[in-house]
């Protein structure tokens, strides 16, 4: 994939470093959210790390945390290594591969006590989505947690009328993506992989944070 195709807006560099504009803007609040609703120790793997900014931040601020970040975009990779050699960081693993649209991607993986997905399950085929609960379902360890954050309509309905316009946008440009119904369509999945919904937040600019238990 081109860098626009996965990410939706342009993106800066410094050298193997991306710069997200989005994640400058919100990466506060999530961090936040992930340290109310998550575990502080053990092993989180997050998938589509996309330039890997999230990850460096939240892992920044717990220490005692080793996070897996990774994407299935090479220069996403790149870019995550970078941003943990440019920050010092030791409690980051090298970044992986993980399609969450392949069929038993975490086969093999060890357990982990948490699994983030940060921004990505709306601009992906539904099946990611799927595969993403399906697999921590499998991979999380007994009260491990599943954190996720984006926007969500709710019971049939969006939440905004951006949130509408942004939904129209994303199947305009592919119609295999689209804003999740959290309570229609999630949630449902969620349950039949053993999870179970914990907390919501609403966040800034019409977003949720959402977490579920195993």
């Amino acid at each position: 994939m081109t860098d626009k195709e996965i990410a939706l807006e342009e993106r800066g560099r410094a050298e193997r470093r991306l710069f997200s504009p989005s994640a400058a803007r919100n990466r506060d609040p999530i961090r936040d959210a992930f340290l109310k609703m998550m575990p502080r120790a053990g092993v989180i793997l997050e998938v589509g790390s996309g330039t890997g900014e999230h990850a460096v931040h939240i892992a920044a601020s717990a220490p005692g945390l080793i996070w897996r970040p990774g994407d299935p975009d090479a220069a996403s990779r790149d870019s995550i290594a970078a941003w943990a050699e440019h920050l010092g960081l030791n409690n980051i693993a090298a970044p992986h591969a993980i399609d969450v649209t392949a069929a038993n991607w975490d086969e093999g993986l060890d357990p982990v006590d948490g699994v983030v997905s940060i921004n990505m399950i709306h601009i992906a085929p539904f099946i990611a989505a799927e595969g993403l609960i399906d697999g921590a379902g499998r991979l999380l360890r007994r009260g491990g947690r599943l954190f996720l954050y984006g926007p969500f309509a709710r019971n049939g309905a969006h939440t905004a009328p951006s949130n509408a316009a942004f939904d129209a946008s994303l199947k305009a440009r592919d119609p295999r993506w689209g804003v999740r119904d959290l309570d229609c369509e999630i949630v449902p999945r969620a349950a039949a992989a053993g999870l179970t919904l914990e907390e919501i937040i609403e966040m800034p600019a019409n977003n949720f944070s959402v977490s579920f238990r195993r």
